[in-house]
């Protein structure tokens, strides 16, 4: 009788030290690894101690498709020079590619579900869904595409510009549409409502720019409690960048793309332009894509069925809708030899070979990716929802199955690009730092070109390969002018994989490898950290004590690779190092600029990058960045200014002068409260018990709260959402407060006495909070003020903790937390909140409740 084996189950304390003692300390890598990546059970419980047990399960996975495909792999001829000569790949050499992530790092859901028999899950790290369908049905069609992919780990982008415009006619009792923004509400609240392992959806909106609806699209967002499940970015035109340039007039259209549109209208493109760079100096956006760049300077946009609608949420990969993509990623770092002294030098010759085998694994990729895709299709037909129920789940996943498979599209990238110019003693906005770059680019392009030619010799190519279509790719015409027998080769045999290559962001990976992040210069070089200690410890440094009387010692955290020159070298000085003058706030845009451009002509997709700004520059200097980057041949690229999601709406009153006194106080000038202001309705669990809050607002920002326990006040309808608060006065005069909403057939609904449903306990503490409110304070101040409380029961600290998440949600996006400092990664500056959660600028760390 065979014995049957269980796996090793480890505590989380167990698998902390482990991953503590790998990462050699690094608490932050340790961290990630084992929240994110690290492979557990349906429960939860860790079936890994370390990364290494991880790389040696994907290293069996994609051993499967080497040998599998070795097989049937008899075709020699036209092979490149290392591709006749190569080694079998096999388990053990893959798995040395991944060990200790130096060389092949495999991103995102392949690092997490490949090989994990305990979930159900894509390993795609971006989908792109058919653009929406002009109908309420092609509406909800597309919702609930999103809704089924983001349980599955995928981030999804979906383009817009298909729905007619605002006040256009309709065959139904409306009479007339609201347009396409009213629906980015319902995709964004999707997006923040479907989370798979505490993982939240990520979602992409795009519109083209010629859609008569786009002034409301490009200032959606300027109310930063909009849309805030969901990126936006424009898809720009050379025909729109020329108006603008020209400063002429520029139409806008629907059906964006007919010769006979149903709707114009004729503005000034520099007037539009204006709007756009003062959003995105604002808010940081909307997001600009230079959409002619896209399509044209591509490799599969130009096959029919493989046009580009919209991209992925963080706008790397453009793709037609219902395709999907998987992200691998070469450590650049690791391929120099020496780094750090005056014999540093980049080993071109094993890069080569290494992102040769690279993109074999980003095509084995695909394979195991359709497996997954079955087993998903597997599980959602044993699902006991009737069919009709699961139709759109099914059509969905047999779409992706099949584009798939027709153009086996890969996304092989890079990560440390900053610490390998770094290692190499160069600084990154150089003319220096260009040229070796170029060299670096063009040696990835060799390696994966080639491998994706020989594995169409060897394998076959994809499906539609068409050399007289390939013609018509600016990026093929690259390739003839430039690599002439790359193109002979590829004119002949065709190429594995419709798309190549891409440069996507790489925030945890980089943590993991420890190193800078995709092509992104490094954004902080030190900062300090705090570890609690015994104050008694003769050993200790104590260099903080807080309120609470506990100790810390302080000590200085550097960026790793910094660190390390600071081993090689025996300097510690920062200013001596190669870093000095390059993290992203001190570079020079204009060659960051020219090396993103640089980048692009070797990759396929596109590229993630932020340039990073200080607070205080101006309107001009950012639309000055994008119009270079237009020039430039980018096909977008994000402008961050310091701070630029940051402030919170304060209501001021015009009609009086502000009143100031001598020395550090002033009396704030609040608005009066009219009898009637608007309310929201919000609704939440502590433990086991229902709360409800409803908060007045003037001008969106809360006035007052009113909160406490479900049961103990008046019912009100599950899908009320908002209302008004009317304040009123019974016949002895006293205030009372009623409230008051909308039924579902437009009729008023009056209750009274608001004030006195709730606990008198719970009316007075809120009382107090309402003056706070009204008086100004900003609401991350109030939010920490109350998280603060010394309450003496549990009720009423439950309570306490309602009243801060229901305010929470009113921080704007990118408002600093009043103690910033990271628990995670220690910087110093690092949280501030987003969606009404606390979140490290720097690391990632999220703090929700």
């Amino acid at each position: 009788m065979q014995q049957l084996v269980f796996p090793k189950i480890f505590t989380y304390k167990e698998v902390l030290e482990s991953a503590l003692d790998y990462f050699k300390g690094d608490e932050l890598a340790a961290t990630t690894w084992l929240n994110k990546y690290a492979m557990k059970t349906k429960k939860g419980e860790y079936l890994e101690a370390t990364p290494d047990e991880m790389h040696h399960r994907m290293a069996s996975e994609f051993a499967r498709m080497e040998i599998k495909f070795k097989e049937q792999e008899k075709d020699t001829e036209g092979l490149s020079e290392y591709g006749k000569s190569r080694e079998f790949l096999s388990e053990e050499k893959i798995y040395e590619l991944f060990k200790d992530f130096k060389y092949i790092i495999p991103q995102g859901s392949v690092m997490s579900s490949l090989g994990n028999k305990n979930v159900i899950a894509s390993l795609s790290n971006c989908v792109v869904v058919p653009p929406v369908y002009d109908s309420y049905g092609g509406i909800f069609y597309t919702d609930q595409q999103l809704a089924q992919l983001f349980k599955r780990r995928c981030g999804v982008g979906v383009d817009l510009s298909n729905l007619r415009p605002n006040g256009a006619s309709v065959s139904n009792s409306a009479g007339t549409t609201t347009g396409a923004v009213s629906f980015m509400h319902r995709f964004s609240n999707t997006t923040r409502e479907v989370a798979q392992n505490g993982r939240r959806g990520a979602l992409m909106l795009t519109m083209d720019i010629a859609h008569p609806d786009i002034e409301n699209f490009i200032t959606v967002k300027q109310d930063l409690s909009k849309v805030t499940g969901a990126n936006i970015s424009l898809r720009l035109s050379d025909e729109f960048m020329v108006a603008v340039v020209n400063d002429e007039d520029y139409t806008l259209r629907w059906p964006i793309d007919s010769k006979t549109p149903k709707y114009t209208k004729t503005v000034k493109a520099k007037k539009l332009w204006d709007l756009i760079i003062k959003s995105a100096h604002k808010t940081a956006e909307p997001g600009l894509i230079f959409w002619d760049r896209q399509h044209f300077y591509s490799t599969s946009s130009i096959y029919p069925g493989f046009k580009n609608s919209s991209t992925n949420p963080c706008s790397e990969i453009a793709m037609q809708g219902g395709d999907s993509c998987r992200l691998i990623a070469l450590n650049l770092y690791s391929f120099v030899e020496n780094p750090f002294t005056d014999k540093a030098k980049f080993n071109y010759k094993k890069f080569y070979k290494v992102a040769y085998e690279s993109q074999r694994l980003m095509d084995d990729l695909v394979d195991l990716e359709l497996e997954a895709v079955d087993r998903i299709f597997n599980k959602i037909m044993h699902d006991k929802e009737p069919l009709n129920i699961k139709q759109v789940e099914i059509e969905t996943w047999k779409l992706l199955y099949k584009t798939g498979k027709k153009g086996r599209r890969t996304g092989l990238g890079f990560t440390a690009l900053a610490d390998a110019i770094a290692a190499l003693g160069i600084k990154f906005d150089t003319d220096e730092a260009i040229a070796e770059v170029d060299k670096i680019m063009q040696t990835k392009f060799k390696g994966e070109f080639d491998s994706s030619i020989d594995m169409a010799i060897t394998r076959g190519k994809f499906e539609v390969f068409n050399p007289e279509i390939e013609k018509y790719s600016e990026f093929v015409q690259m390739i003839e002018k430039d690599f002439p027998d790359i193109y002979k080769r590829m004119m002949k045999y065709g190429r594995r994989n419709i798309s190549v290559s891409t440069v996507a962001p790489t925030g945890s990976l980089s943590m993991l490898a420890q190193t800078s992040s995709g092509i992104e210069p490094v954004f902080l070089l030190s900062y300090k950290r705090r570890r609690k200690v015994n104050q008694d410890d003769d050993n200790a440094k104590v260099a903080y004590v807080d309120d609470l009387g506990d100790a810390y010692e302080e000590f200085e955290v550097y960026h790793p690779k910094l660190k390390k020159w600071m081993e090689i070298s025996g300097k510690t000085s920062i200013e001596e190092s190669p870093y000095k003058g390059a993290t992203a706030p001190e570079i020079d845009w204009k060659k960051r600029v020219e090396m993103q451009s640089l980048v692009q002509k070797y990759t396929t997709h596109s590229i993630s990058s932020t340039i990073n700004l200080p607070s205080d520059v101006d309107v001009e200097t950012v639309g000055n960045i994008y119009i270079e980057s237009w020039k430039k041949g980018l096909k977008g690229i994000t402008v961050y200014r310091d701070g630029s999601r940051s402030g919170i709406l304060v209501a001021s009153d015009k009609g009086k002068k502000e009143k100031k006194r001598d020395g550090c106080y002033a009396d704030t000038i609040f608005p009066k409260r009219p009898k009637k202001i608007k309310a929201k309705v919000v609704r939440f669990q502590n433990d086991y018990d229902k709360w409800v809050a409803v908060v007045g607002l003037i001008d969106n920002r809360p006035y007052e709260v009113f909160t406490g326990k479900i049961e103990d006040a008046f019912i009100l309808p599950a899908w009320l959402e908002n209302g008004w608060v009317i304040k009123n006065r019974d016949k002895k005069g006293n205030s009372r407060y009623d409230f008051q909403f909308l039924d579902k057939q437009g009729y008023k609904v009056t209750l009274e006495g608001l004030s006195r449903t709730f606990d008198k306990e719970y009316w007075n503490y809120a009382k107090l909070i309402s003056g706070v409110l009204r008086h100004g304070m900003p609401i991350q101040y109030v939010v920490d003020l109350i998280n603060n409380l010394n309450m003496y029961d549990e009720n009423i600290n439950t309570w306490k903790n309602g009243i801060a998440r229901t305010l929470k949600q009113f921080v704007k996006d990118g408002t600093e937390a009043v103690d910033k400092k990271c628990p995670e990664c220690g910087d110093p500056e690092g949280l501030i909140y987003e969606e009404g959660c606390l979140k490290c600028k720097n690391c990632g760390h999220s703090k929700c409740g």
